[in-house]
């Protein structure tokens, strides 16, 4: 039996090494709905931009976002795309480790893309890069950071762009480093010579890889089997994945008979970084225990997940746990959500109904009958209610050492499997303020310690003719209570001094 809440419950204490190529990956989208009159070309008029991670970056932010920690290893330019990454990884400081050697010859790779909203399709991508293998003295750094992190590593991934940082001498210094202390490493593979990732552990090219390397027309499943199994021993590895797209995985091992899952269903929206999020998922669960067959159920999983969102997409522990797990389980879990795009369509849907949109938020770290009392009743005040939920960081910050009590997959869990709660809204920052300017309530409800001009959001909500709804608390209930009662207080020293109104509850 695939028992898949073990491997999951293990994912926050792996550490992944990436090394591969890194890009700046840039959205510009918009509506067109004319031609410039100087020249045939479309015209876009912009709506909003978005700077992501990619590349293999995008492998690192995905392991970051299933609650694994990664070190990364890869190649910036001396340029500002290379400052610009280096601050987004502060995102997800804490979990990626960034290890950039700087190349003062090449650019930061840099892919700018237009993107129609309307019909959801790319309109023009413009790069930036310089397409050659490092030099020596890169290629040394770039081993000799790989090394100092691998005897604390679980596992290891090579994320080929085919760019220039994973050179056949550094590919074979990462592997036989590797193996040699028994970590697996599963490969992303670019390039028609698959010998070069000789004695990884698992590759795992797509089906247009695959016939290119392989040489050979694969005009059904029997002919993809065939071609990996001659590649698998081509590269002395111990598996073969291929990614099919919508026809799902084959995994193809030693001495077995290939075993094919089909695609999940799903609304297709991008396919950009999907197999980056395979590969995460992948590295991952093997590190757990998982076998191959367990791991590339789990990473169809996930890739489902990333491919119903636009752009460069990561998926979360709590969305890779929903397409794993039973639905009967699941009811709760499907009102989770940690992406603003699934969030706005939701709310999109519903409002499309003429149902009233409702808010709160808190930590909601130990429930009481506090917070039951006020999401009871801002559920009375709306027809769908909305809880933004503090992330654990963030708890942290406003609450000091030793909070959260629960991390933000049990208290999410928590609040989704009430029946006043129709969404859960997982956001990073210390307040609300920019999920309510996305969410636009038309009921926003807090505690009745609170007055109405200290509730974060008040003025968007009344300024688009909403109100503002506050509840009367149910004395002697908080967690901070609780915890004084249980003998448990966390010491608050280090945590913000904010002011009560910025208080989270």
């Amino acid at each position: 039996m695939l028992d898949f809440e073990i491997f999951l419950s293990r994912i926050p204490g792996q550490t992944v090494i990436c090394i591969g190529d890194l890009m700046l990956d840039q959205f510009v989208y918009g509506e067109v709905s004319r031609v410039s009159p100087e020249a045939p070309v479309p015209v876009i008029a912009v709506r909003r931009e978005e700077t992501l991670i990619g590349g293999a970056g995008n492998v690192a932010c995905n392991l970051a976002t299933l609650g694994a920690r990664c070190v990364f290893v890869s190649v910036v330019g001396d340029d500002a795309a290379g400052e610009t990454l280096r601050a987004a990884f502060d995102r997800h400081a804490g979990r990626v480790e960034p290890k950039l050697v700087v190349d003062c010859e090449r650019p930061t790779i840099r892919k700018l893309r237009f993107v129609s909203e309307h019909y959801s399709s790319h309109l023009l991508r413009a790069d930036w890069e310089r397409v050659s293998p490092v030099p020596a003295a890169v290629e040394d750094a770039l081993i000799a950071h790989v090394e100092a992190a691998l005897p604390a590593a679980d596992a290891v991934v090579l994320s080929d762009y085919a760019k220039g940082v994973l050179t056949p001498r550094v590919v074979r210094a990462v592997i036989e480093r590797a193996r040699a202390l028994g970590k697996p490493v599963v490969v992303d593979p670019k390039g028609r010579d698959f010998s070069v990732y000789r004695g990884a552990t698992l590759i795992t090219p797509n089906r247009k890889e695959l016939g290119e390397a392989s040489h050979r027309p694969l005009a059904g499943l029997d002919d993809i089997a065939a071609a990996a199994e001659e590649l698998r021993r081509t590269a002395e590895c111990d598996a073969l994945l291929v990614t099919l797209s919508e026809e799902g995985m084959l995994l193809k091992q030693a001495l077995r008979q290939p075993v094919h899952v089909p695609a999940n269903p799903v609304r297709v929206r991008d396919v950009s970084g999907a197999g980056d999020t395979v590969v995460a998922v992948l590295a991952l669960l093997i590190a757990t225990g998982a076998d191959f067959e367990a791991a590339m159920r789990a990473a169809n999983a996930a890739a489902s997940v990333v491919v119903g969102k636009r752009g460069t997409a990561t998926a979360s522990a709590l969305e890779l746990r929903s397409q794993l797990l039973p639905a009967a389980a699941l009811a709760s879990e499907e009102k989770i959500v940690f992406d603003d795009a699934v969030l706005a369509e939701r709310v999109a849907a519903w409002r499309k109904e003429g149902l009233r949109i409702g808010f709160t938020n808190g930590c909601f770290d130990i429930l009481h009958p506090g917070h039951v009392r006020v999401l009871s009743r801002a559920r009375a005040a709306c027809d769908r209610l909305v809880v933004g939920l503090n992330s654990d960081a963030s708890v942290k910050r406003l609450k000091g050492e030793g909070r959260p009590i629960q991390d933000v997959v049990a208290r999410a869990d928590v609040l989704a499997a009430l029946e006043a709660v129709d969404l859960v809204a997982v956001f990073e920052e210390d307040t609300p303020i920019e999920l309510i300017r996305r969410l636009r309530p038309n009921v926003l409800v807090k505690g009745s310690d609170y007055r109405v001009d200290q509730v974060v959001g008040h003025e968007i909500v009344e300024a688009d003719g909403g109100e503002v709804v506050l509840v009367d608390i149910v004395p002697g209930h908080s967690t901070t209570g609780i915890l004084k009662k249980s003998g448990k207080a966390p010491d608050r020293a280090g945590g913000p001094a904010l002011p009560e109104a910025a208080k989270p509850r």
